[in-house]
This record gives C-alpha cells, structure tokens and sequence, in this order.
C-alpha cells in the first residue's frame, strides 16, 4: 500500500521529528540504511512517518556500539520481512566480548601508569639531549 503524498515528510520535517541532522539523515540514504518514498517534483526528498522508527533504531544501535555496517546488514533482514533478533543478540553478545577485551588492555594500561608513576626515574648527571621526560623512557 502506497503512502499518500500529504503524509510523506519532507527531510526538515524528517529531522525536526526525529532529532537527526539533515546531513545525517542523507548520509544514512546515501548508505542505503533509509530510503526516501518519493521527490517532489523540485526534487526534494520525501520520507514516511516509519522512517522516524527507523533513525530511532539506527541511533539506539550506534549507542549501543553497533557500526553503521553492522546496523545495515540488520536493517536488510529486516526488509526482507523477518526479525532480525538472533542476528542483533549475537552482535550485542560480539560486542561484549570486545567490551571485555578493551577492558583488560586498560587494566594493564592503567597498571603500567600507576608503575610510571610510583618508581622514580633514574637521573644521571650524564642525561642525554634525547632524554626528555626520564618517566616515561625507563624501562
């Protein structure tokens, strides 16, 4: 079934509804991840008011650390007429797992700081022109 014209929105009326800048609601298109229904003959963009839902859905994802790729291989199940929730939970589960990576290198990061920190540099009389901070070039 065919939206009829007068409820099609225009791209400001797109943003002003959904909170999403012009220039990002045409990247998005330019992506593929929205598709505008028609033009006006002066060929302006026209959307349906399910477009809203759908930059909802595709800022919730970005906060929640998805790529724009990953939320396009999502939408695309989705277009097809079928949840996509399997394939969003298993992204969701990848994502933490990242998370716990990223986790652990800032343990050791943080580890090695506190070290810098609390041992003092070895100073020598004979300090090199090449040395410029004796704390963070110790080994």
């Amino acid at each position: 079934m065919q939206t009829p014209k007068a409820e099609l929105l225009k791209i400001g009326e797109l943003k002003a509804r959904s909170g999403i800048s012009v220039k990002t609601i045409r990247y998005y298109e330019e992506l593929g991840l929205i598709e505008a229904a028609a033009r006006t003959e002066g060929g302006f963009r026209l959307f349906t008011p399910e477009a809203i839902a759908r930059l909802a859905f595709i800022k919730r994802s970005q906060s929640l650390g998805l790529s724009l790729q990953e939320i396009g291989a999502i939408l695309q199940i989705h277009d097809q007429g079928k949840l996509p929730c399997k394939e969003v939970k298993q992204k969701l589960h990848d994502k933490i797992l990242e998370i716990e990576q990223q986790i652990a290198e800032l343990q050791i990061l943080k580890t090695q700081l506190i070290y810098l920190i609390d041992t003092p540099p070895s100073l020598s009389k004979n300090q090199t022109n090449d040395v410029i901070c004796p704390i963070i070039q110790q080994d």
